[in-house]
């Protein structure tokens, strides 16, 4: 029978291929009661998120209008908002299109806006791992067995290897998930209108 090849979308899926990168067992369940379970399921979800937020991933970047709290800040600013539940990372707050300025704290975001506007903030979240795009999985699979090549194989250097193929590995997934947008044009009008002064 001829053994056929899945991709990886589900956290045990992603540790198997990462300890499987090591040559240690892969793991059928994070409660698997040896070693490789034992250190996968309390090192992944820390990776999986670090992973999400080091660059602003399309794919893992969403938009949701803000609730106003009641309640002021108490200085500097004249709105809080709740940050949404799902939310890793705030990148952006704006009304109308413009940006505002912002702070965080804690779960909050404070800022400038008036009660009628409609705050909307961009930011990344903790998306599941069924819609990772592989180039993602890979970087991530990668900077798992840098770990577990320390905490598991005992391999110093082996656990090099591995994080300079996940770097390598998560630089070539910014350049793709880049991709993933309309490219921005130059505005030129100011090198135009210098030419001709």
């Amino acid at each position: 029978m001829a053994v056929t090849s899945t991709s990886s979308d589900s956290p045990v899926d992603i540790c198997s291929r990462a300890l499987i990168l090591i040559g240690a067992e892969p793991i059928t369940s994070f409660d698997d009661g040896n070693n490789e379970a034992l250190v996968s399921s309390n090192m992944y979800e820390d990776v999986a998120q670090s992973s999400l937020v080091n660059t602003r991933w399309r794919f893992a970047t969403n938009q949701e209008v803000l609730n106003r709290l009641t309640e002021a800040p108490t200085g500097r600013y004249e709105a809080a908002y709740q940050m949404p539940s799902s939310s890793l990372m705030l990148h952006t707050l704006t009304v109308n299109g413009f940006n505002l300025e912002y702070q965080t704290y804690s779960d909050k975001v404070f800022c400038d806006a008036n009660a009628s506007d409609s705050v909307i903030a961009d930011f990344s979240y903790r998306v599941d791992e069924q819609h990772w795009p592989s180039y993602f999985v890979i970087a991530v699979q990668f900077q798992l067995a840098s770990i577990f090549a320390v905490s598991l194989a005992r391999d110093a250097s082996l656990s090099a290897l591995m994080e300079q193929k996940g770097a390598i590995a998560m630089a070539k997934a910014r350049g793709l998930d880049s991709q993933a947008q309309t490219n921005r044009k130059m505005d030129v009008s100011r090198f135009i209108s210098n030419r001709r002064s």
